[in-house]
């Protein structure tokens, strides 16, 4: 879900993530990406994904599209075979997703926006607009024993209609504020972080657990790492291109070092 690149001067079973230090789930769906291009089953996400736990990757996030641009059907019971930490399914709120990971039983169910034309996820889900059609589906998972998260823009308002909707678990969306600091644009990056804190703020109070994720590299990490009303962040391309130059292990090795100092006291 990550779409930017680092700026690296700055620096089984799929049991419950547990652990109270802040958690990297390391999405996968670009290894898949780099292997549809040329076809075949090289290289291998479930391969990228044990390797992304042995360096300390505490989850495993995979977005299951509907035009399968890149993670398969195939990928996600593989994942949820393979794994001994918790899988995260990225999907769309349709019934063909809900069907799948009803099948699957992921440890979570993440549920974005999603438009066939878009490069990546753009912006977080409309809960508020569309409650109805959200609200059956999160039952029907959330009765599966499947923990709903939804991916939503940082407000106040939306973490009401998140509540509201019975989801555990929201994950803030960090693009615009990711962008913000490519851009090294000091004003604009402080403001976006202060919308990403006031919605974690707001929603922990309501008892919800605050995710984030979509932009993150090693230079944009370490103020949202340090709100400590957050518990999880999801990246994913980032971590990919990295890889390219220093090897997925050093890479996740290098971001959850990285998360670590900014919640070191």
């Amino acid at each position: 879900m990550l779409a930017g690149l680092s700026n690296r001067a700055d620096t089984g079973t799929n049991e419950r993530m547990t652990s109270e230090k802040l958690r990297l789930g390391v999405n996968i769906d670009h290894v898949a990406t780099v292997r549809n291009a040329r076809g075949g089953d090289y290289p291998d996400p479930v391969r990228a994904a044990l390797l992304a736990v042995e360096a300390g990757a505490d989850g495993i996030t995979a977005h299951l599209r509907e035009d399968r641009r890149h993670i398969r059907d195939t990928d996600i019971a593989a994942l949820k075979r393979g794994l001994a930490v918790p899988l995260n399914f990225e999907m769309a709120a349709t019934d063909e997703m809900v069907a799948i990971a009803l099948d699957t039983r992921p440890h979570a169910a993440c549920l974005v926006p999603e438009k066939r034309e878009e490069r990546t996820t753009e912006g977080g889900l409309d809960i508020i607009g569309g409650r109805d059609h959200l609200a059956p589906r999160i039952r029907a998972l959330a009765e599966a024993g499947i923990r709903v998260s939804l991916f939503v823009e940082p407000e106040p308002a939306v973490m009401d209609a998140a509540r509201a909707l019975g989801a555990p678990v929201v994950e803030l969306h960090t693009g615009s504020y990711c962008e913000a600091a490519l851009e090294a644009d000091a004003a604009h990056t402080a403001r976006e972080l202060a919308r990403i804190r006031w919605a974690a703020e707001h929603g922990a109070a309501l008892g919800l657990e605050i995710h984030a994720g979509h932009g993150l590299t090693l230079g944009s990490v370490g103020p949202v790492a340090a709100l400590p009303q957050i518990r999880e962040l999801n990246i994913g391309h980032s971590l990919i291109a990295d890889a390219i130059f220093v090897g997925l292990a050093q890479a996740v090795r290098d971001m959850r070092a990285a998360m670590d100092r900014a919640r070191t006291p």
